[in-house]
């Protein structure tokens, strides 16, 4: 029903479908792709057409006289004149777009000297091959489709290629040679897998190789269901359609790709889109195969480490309207003061300071607010971290990971690659998750990241609102009187010697920091504390305890006698910085459930 309760009749409902492709050698193909984009939009349609060097493929629905025109206008093309679409028809449109693509092959299979257009496989017409099975002619047939395609329906009898995708047929080829010496019939959907596969199979030395033709929808079409049984596999929105081509009521996990019967749908393990009775597994058991799967491209990614081969790198620093007609110059110390001006001026002089396009910029250049500017390093090899990071959680807005120490959350400095940015990327590409907060290099312990940007739009201001419970564990040189004291001491905003934070009561922001005595140990005059940080001050929790003649042991910043040291980030075999994130709760910014995550202490944190 409609927002006007207008009844539509049953035959506006309806779709056409057509399905073909054709192995055939095409040209010009960026302009084919603009005219069919624009001419099947002007006539409603939606679906797929794939355009490649070797040919076209194409699956398109919509009103009958939109994919009639759609054929005749194929068919004028050179090459296409016998072009015979399979049609038929849906209840509903089955596409929920129309693309046109231009692709390296029309159908997937990385196989090179395979050339269907030029010397295709003996093809066999489904009435003869209705005619053999009736016969009981010794046939083998073999269905070169994928395994979850299979489980809806196929012929009686036939042998199963034993794959999950069509790029793994070559390698299935070479575990049929029991079948070299027999006459084999391939057959898929529409032919046009079989269309590679016949060919294949002959160079593996398959010495009687035929093609259903018309693949199984052709077979349908003219024999109806004789020797076949279920239904077969489509891909649209139909997922299954029976042999007199009419739309079942099959449906398709999106988790394992098994097509389920109506039984299989009404089965309790059915909970889409994430599992079915082929791939149901309970909760736990689920949350740590992804875990598992996670952790794996984490750890491939982080060996070898990135940077450890040279690489030139391009760092982009963005004007703030703050340095609006500033020169490049008093731009770069004032953006990093904590770099001398000697070091920017001689980065100009030497072309390492360019715009976006590359042009070096003098020292002497004005910038307008909104430029961008690139710091151009030569090609370096970055200083080694510890990339061992563990994953803790992982769902489809969160990803949790327990960070080790020494590693750069962004780039920065010597640090591009090897970071821990760098480091996920890599591991969850195309998405690039982003942390939701920081730490320092030297820390260890949870980070949060939102595993794209909508879901950093739910995820950051609950930072931001101080909606995060934060707990670490701390140790420092001193003994503290109290078993529980707190800090209001104001943080900078802006780095001062070194790029630290300090304490400035006049300019400062607001810093709130709360802490206990876990223990003590007279014998080295060092203190475990957990810190509960109120607000998220850059470096609050270190400044804090510095201004409180408590410095975190370990830390190369921030060192005794009120002393700021020169180094941010520790060599990998140095002593550790003792500040480790331990605990992070907050609600799940979809689901509102309450979360606690917790990473395992290291050992100095040992009472």
């Amino acid at each position: 029903m409609n927002a006007h309760n207008v009844t539509i009749p049953e035959e506006m409902e309806k779709s056409t479908n057509i399905s073909a492709y054709k192995f055939v050698p095409m040209d010009n193909l960026k302009a084919l792709r603009d005219d069919l984009r624009a001419y099947c939009r002007a006539e409603g349609l939606k679906g797929t057409i794939l355009l490649a060097a070797e040919g076209i493929n194409l699956f398109v629905a919509g009103s009958r006289a939109g994919v009639d025109a759609l054929a005749e206008r194929l068919r004028a093309l050179p090459g296409l004149a016998d072009l015979a679409p399979k049609y038929s028809e849906s209840a509903h449109q089955p596409f929920n777009r129309m693309l046109v693509r231009i692709k390296k092959e029309i159908i997937a299979f990385g196989v090179d000297g395979i050339n269907p257009a030029r010397k295709p496989a003996r093809r066999i017409a489904p009435r003869e091959l209705k005619q053999w099975l009736d016969e009981g002619r010794p046939v083998t047939l073999l269905d070169t489709r994928n395994d979850y395609e299979v489980r809806l329906g196929t012929f009686k009898g036939a042998v199963p290629a034993g794959i999950r995708h069509f790029r793994d047929f070559p390698r299935a080829a070479r575990s049929l040679a029991a079948l070299r010496g027999r006459t084999v019939v391939t057959f898929c959907t529409g032919g046009i897998r079989c269309e590679k596969a016949a060919p294949l199979l002959e160079l593996e030395g398959f010495t009687d190789v035929l093609q259903l033709d018309g693949g199984i929808l052709k077979y349908f079409e003219d024999c109806g269901g004789a020797h076949y049984e279920g239904e077969c596999f489509v891909f649209d929105q139909r997922v299954g359609v029976d042999p007199a081509l009419r739309e079942t009521q099959a449906a398709v996990c999106h988790n394992c790709l098994a097509p389920l019967t109506p039984d299989e749908q009404a089965d309790p393990r059915y909970a889409p889109p994430h599992t079915c009775p082929h791939c149901h597994k309970d909760a736990d058991e689920l949350r740590a195969a992804r875990v598992a799967c996670m952790q794996e491209a984490v750890d491939k990614a982080g060996r070898p480490l990135p940077g450890s081969t040279p690489c030139e790198n391009a760092r982009p620093l963005n004007v703030p309207k703050r340095f609006d007609g500033a020169t490049v110059l008093s731009f770069l110390t004032g953006l990093l003061p904590h770099i001398p001006e000697a070091r920017w001026a001689a980065e100009c002089a030497a072309g390492r300071i360019r715009d976006e396009r590359g042009a070096p910029l003098a020292a002497e250049t004005v910038l307008r607010a909104g430029q961008r500017c690139l710091h151009i390093r030569p090609e370096e090899t970055e200083p080694a971290v510890d990339a061992r990071i563990r994953i803790l959680h992982e769902d489809e807005a969160l990803l949790v990971l327990a960070k080790p120490a020494p590693l750069p959350m962004h780039p920065g400095g010597r640090y591009n690659r090897n970071t821990l940015a760098h480091i996920l990327g890599l591991a969850c590409a195309p998405y690039k998750p982003q942390p939701a907060h920081r730490l320092d290099a030297n820390t260890t312990g949870v980070v949060v990241c939102a595993r794209t940007r909508h879901f950093a739009r739910l995820l950051q201001p609950l930072f931001a609102r101080g909606e995060v419970e934060k707990t670490y564990l701390v140790r420092v040189r001193g003994l503290p009187a109290a078993g529980t004291f707190a800090c209001d001491a104001r943080v900078s905003a802006g780095p001062a010697a070194a790029g630290c934070r300090i304490v400035d009561e006049s300019n400062g922001l607001p810093a709130h920091t709360e802490f206990r005595v876990q223990s003590r140990d007279p014998a080295d005059n060092t203190a475990l504390l957990v810190a509960r940080p109120v607000t998220g001050r850059t470096n609050q929790i270190r400044v804090h305890l510095w201004h409180l003649g408590m410095p975190v042991l370990g830390d190369p910043a921030y060192l005794p006698d009120n002393r700021l040291g020169t180094t941010q980030t520790l060599a990998v075999n140095a002593p550790p910085l003792c500040l480790h994130a331990w605990k992070l709760a907050f609600a799940h910014p979809l689901t509102g459930e309450r979360l606690q995550f917790e990473a395992p202490p290291p050992a100095w944190a040992n009472p």
